[in-house]
């Protein structure tokens, strides 16, 4: 199929729209497959490592907030959080005030973890901008924020046809 004509946008009203949504999956899968060595090698998966960078700069949180933040569905962080537990890479705290809610910590292992973790981190960052190009490296980040950022609430859905 053509692409858009010179001076179209390319989401015109043209019926075929690139997937969206599959092109996400794939550029994901992209970058994530470039951390997953540095990941193995620290002996963590992509998940423990989410929770982990979230709780360096939001600690302590509660169960329900990781799944907010790092997109997970509640059983599966809890079988996340136990591995972690027994790991040694999070604690659980009971709230003194309301014994029903948890707050989970690092450990002084998984800061050392994500200390010496995150150099690689930096440096493997550091070789996507080299390839995609620092002011498209922005502009990527702006968009993905700006996606993030709209909770769904800009962009309406379409009105299904009545069955």
């Amino acid at each position: 199929m053509a692409g858009p004509r010179s001076g179209e946008h390319a989401l015109s009203t043209e019926a075929f729209h690139p997937n969206l949504p599959l092109l996400l999956a794939q550029a994901r899968e992209e970058i994530i497959s470039r951390f997953r060595p540095i990941l193995n090698h620290f002996g963590v998966t992509e998940q423990q490592w989410r929770i982990l960078r979230v709780l360096r700069h939001e600690e302590p949180l509660e169960p329900r907030q990781i799944c907010d933040i790092c997109l997970f569905l509640s059983p599966s962080l809890t079988g996340v959080l136990a591995r972690m537990e027994e790991m040694d890479l999070v604690r659980k705290e009971r709230v003194e005030s309301d014994h029903r809610r948890v707050l989970v910590h690092m450990t002084e292992k998984s800061r050392a973890l994500v200390d010496a973790a995150i150099p690689l981190i930096t440096e493997q960052y550091r070789h996507i901008e080299d390839v995609i190009g620092a002011k498209q490296t922005v502009e990527l980040y702006d968009v993905l924020t700006k996606l993030t950022a709209l909770h769904g609430a800009a962009i309406p859905l379409v009105k299904l046809p009545s069955k």
